[in-house]
């Protein structure tokens, strides 16, 4: 959860979701953002993206992470305000959720987009100074 000044929260949006692309991208394994329509978000939400990853066991991208925006809307269920300045009247902050990456789906993807014909899997560049090796037989 992140809070935000209400000016700044879509190009915060932005930001997080790129977070999330950026581990993607550094493990080397094909993704997709979806930014959802108003009939597949949650009522609360006023932009939501999902990030996909390529699984090929289900030959399709599959949801990975989800990264919304609600505005004001929990933040006024909250109370939770804040005040640029002091003489400031306060003000509802923006509210941010983004859910990471889902640790399970993450090694699934690795596990077979990396797999190769003999079973053995290839370890992507940015783990092996983590996993001590370049392949996991």
């Amino acid at each position: 959860v992140k809070f935000c000044d209400p000016d700044t929260s879509f190009g915060e949006l932005e930001k997080l979701t790129n977070d999330a692309c950026d581990a993607l991208e550094g493990l080397c394994l094909p993704y997709r953002v979806v930014l959802l329509c108003t009939g597949d978000m949650g009522f609360s939400s006023a932009k939501t993206y999902d990030i996909e990853v390529w699984m090929p066991s289900y030959n399709k991208y599959v949801e990975i992470s989800s990264c919304s925006c609600f505005t004001d809307y929990q933040a006024r269920r909250a109370g939770i305000r804040y005040k640029s300045d002091v003489k400031d009247k306060a003000a509802f902050v923006h509210t941010l959720n983004g859910s990471g990456l889902a640790v399970g789906r993450t090694v699934a993807a690795i596990m077979e987009n990396f797999q190769n014909a003999d079973g053995s899997i290839r370890v992507p560049d940015a783990l092996i100074p983590y996993m001590g090796t370049n392949i996991i037989r």
